[in-house]
This record gives C-alpha cells, sequence and structure tokens, in this order.
C-alpha cells in the first residue's frame, strides 16, 4: 500500500504527538510539582514543573495573557495546517520544508491539549501531592485555562563562578537552565531546521510573489 505525502505527514504528526503525551501524562501522574530525577547526573534530569505561558517556562500576562496565548496557538495551528495543504498541492516543494512545517505543528497542537484540557481532567499537582486523572471534585482549571507540563532539564553549564571574579564569585553558573517538553522540542527543531536548510525556499516564494504583484 502506497501512502501519499499528506498521509505520511499526517502520521508523523499524530505519531509525534502522542509521544508528546504520554510523557505528559505519565509525569503528571507520578510525580509531585518541583520534584527532579536524575538522568545523566546533574547534566540531564527530569523535573516537573508547570507553567501557564509559553515554550521553556516563560509567563505571559496572568488570566488574560493565557486566554490570548491559548486562543493565538489554536489560529496559529489552523494556519500552518491550511499552509502545508497549500503545499502538498504545489509540486516542487521539497520535503523537508513539510517535515519542519509538521514538527512545528506538532509542537503547537501538544501544547494547546495542555491549556484546553488539563485542567478539567487533572487534579491539582502540588509538592506534596502527586495529579490523579478525573478527581471526583474535578478538575484544578477551566477549559483553555490548563497548566503546561514541562520535564526535560539539560542545563548544558553547571557549575560556579571562581572564587576570585568579583561580585559573582562563588555564585552557581548555568547556561540554558529552562525546562521544557517534547512540544517544545519538536517546535524548536522544525524551526532550526527550516532557517537552516529551507530558507532558500521561502526567499524563493518572497521573490515569485513579489514578482507577480509587479506584473
Amino acid at each position: 500500500m502506497k501512502f501519499s505525502k499528506g498521509a505520511k505527514l499526517s502520521l508523523l504528526v499524530v505519531v509525534l504527538f502522542i509521544i508528546d503525551q504520554i510523557i505528559k501524562i505519565v509525569v503528571k501522574t507520578n510525580m509531585t510539582i518541583g520534584e527532579t530525577i536524575p538522568v545523566l547526573g546533574n547534566w540531564f534530569c527530569i523535573s516537573f514543573v508547570e507553567n501557564v505561558g509559553m515554550a521553556f517556562g516563560m509567563a505571559f500576562g496572568g488570566a488574560i495573557g493565557k486566554l490570548i496565548l491559548t486562543l493565538f496557538r489554536i489560529i496559529l495551528s489552523g494556519c500552518i495546517i491550511w499552509y502545508i495543504n497549500k503545499l502538498l498541492k504545489t509540486d516542487d516543494v521539497p520535503t523537508g520544508v513539510l517535515v519542519g512545517l509538521s514538527l512545528i505543528l506538532c509542537g503547537a497542537l501538544g501544547n494547546i491539549i495542555d491549556s484546553m484540557f488539563y485542567g478539567v481532567i487533572f487534579s491539582e499537582s502540588t509538592p506534596m501531592q502527586v495529579a490523579t486523572a478525573f478527581p471526583p471534585e474535578g478538575g484544578y482549571g477551566k477549559f483553555l485555562f490548563g497548566k503546561v507540563v514541562d520535564m526535560f532539564y539539560f542545563p548544558i553549564i553547571d557549575t560556579v563562578w571562581p572564587e576570585w571574579i568579583p561580585v559573582l564569585g562563588g555564585r552557581p553558573f548555568r547556561f540554558f537552565n529552562a525546562i521544557f517538553n517534547f512540544a517544545d522540542s519538536c517546535v524548536t527543531c522544525g524551526g532550526i531546521y527550516l532557517v537552516i536548510f529551507q530558507w532558500r525556499f521561502f526567499g524563493r516564494t518572497n521573490t515569485e510573489n513579489t514578482e507577480k504583484s509587479v506584473d
């Protein structure tokens, strides 16, 4: 059986989306907030946190900001789906462009599900209590106001400033200490791949659009 390019991309998105959700649900229902499990010493840990904002734990304007961000993600995902569908109808689109966009789409959808449904499905995660699914008393939040589950911690540099350095001496120094999830990784990898390897395609597309406007 031969699958179309669109079917292969859909399968890719579904598989990555399922992986993202499995990781989040396992962490959410087995770890307390702030709990850390070393995997490769201090260089790679599973550290459970939740955020109400953007990727890599960044916050965005309280409850209103959270609602705006969730709606923006939904609209953005719809636009990406429309754009991928448009590119699939074009013969000379590199497969890499479609894969990169699909990775970004998968990441956006993964975090959208957290924001939309996790507050309704799960009880509150606390430093003392592990969350449960479908608690009798109801979830910890409302629809569209769920928290995004993060867990991957890769402090690429985790050291201490030498004592002889003024002010900073003796203080811890960590480079890239953000905690993120699988969906964030999909967005980041897809975006970096498109910028580094597929920029010519988007440059060509902009040139063609400009030429059509002039004509």
